[in-house]
Parts: C-alpha cells; structure tokens; sequence
C-alpha cells in the first residue's frame, strides 16, 4: 500500500528583516491549542492520476479561497511525514494578506462519539513567519522545505 500523497505552495516574500514564509495553522479541535507543529503549508490530497502541480494550485485555492499566485515557482521536492503522507512543494514569491484568506472546511464528529458533526476551518489562520520562527512551529518534516528554500534564496 502506498502513501497518501500532497501537494502545496510554499508562498515566499522578502523583507527587510530576511526571508519570510506563508503558514497556515490547522483547524479543528486537535490543534486548537497547539502552536508547534501545528502549522503547515497550505497543502493537500490528490488522486495519482492529478498533476502534483495542478493539486498544489487546486489545494491552495481550496484552502485559502484564494487564487494561486502566478510566479517562478521553485520546486522543493518532497517529504515524508510521521503519518508516512508524502508530501509535494513548491515555493512561490508572492505578497498576500492574511485577513482575505476564506478557509475551506471539513466536517468531522465532535466531540468524539456524541453524533454531532461540527464543521471546521481546514486552515484557522495564516501568517507570515521569518524561517528561524517558521521552523519552530511547522510540521517536522516540513521543516526541509524551509532548509530547501533558503538555499534557493541564497
């Protein structure tokens, strides 16, 4: 059996103060109160027969309710994750506000076993983050994706 796969758009913007990256902070009740490795790149699942590149555009437009900015985009290649999910990045140089982000949502029981299904943002939030901060608080394994980019950027 395989793993899931997943594909995402790093986006990227400098500043006076370095390099800075887009993250979004997962939604739902299990990471509600979790700051480290609770942030991720704006990312999703695709079918093998989808373009990992197309799924990284389609994921982020899912995801943020944004368009995917046009832009060089520089392949980061992919991870595994604990959960054994590959994951797919590229980055992409682009400037975005934060508060006109509109999260998609996914439904899941909750509490456990009480037969409500609530709805969640996948994403609760975005935000820019310097690497130093941004490697503190994104999924481990996405941490190389940050390592890759700042050689690109050099």
């Amino acid at each position: 059996m395989t793993g899931k796969r997943s594909a995402g758009l790093l986006l990227f913007r400098h500043t006076d103060d370095g390099t800075q990256v887009l993250l979004g902070h997962m939604g739902g009740p299990f990471f509600a109160r979790r700051d480290a490795g609770a942030w991720t790149v704006p990312k999703g699942e695709y079918e093998p027969d989808e373009p990992a590149w197309d799924a990284a555009r389609r994921e982020f437009q899912e995801e943020l309710g944004l368009a995917p900015p046009d832009g060089e985009a520089v392949p980061l290649g992919e991870v595994r994750q604990t959960n054994g999910k590959i994951v797919t990045a590229w980055a992409v140089e682009a400037d975005l506000d934060p508060a006109s982000v509109v999260p998609g949502t996914f439904r899941m029981e909750w509490p456990p076993k009480s037969g409500q299904v609530q709805e969640f943002p996948e994403l609760d939030r975005v935000e820019w983050f310097g690497l130093d901060r941004a490697r503190e608080v994104i999924v481990k394994a996405q941490a190389a994706f940050l390592d890759r980019l700042a050689e690109h950027s050099h």
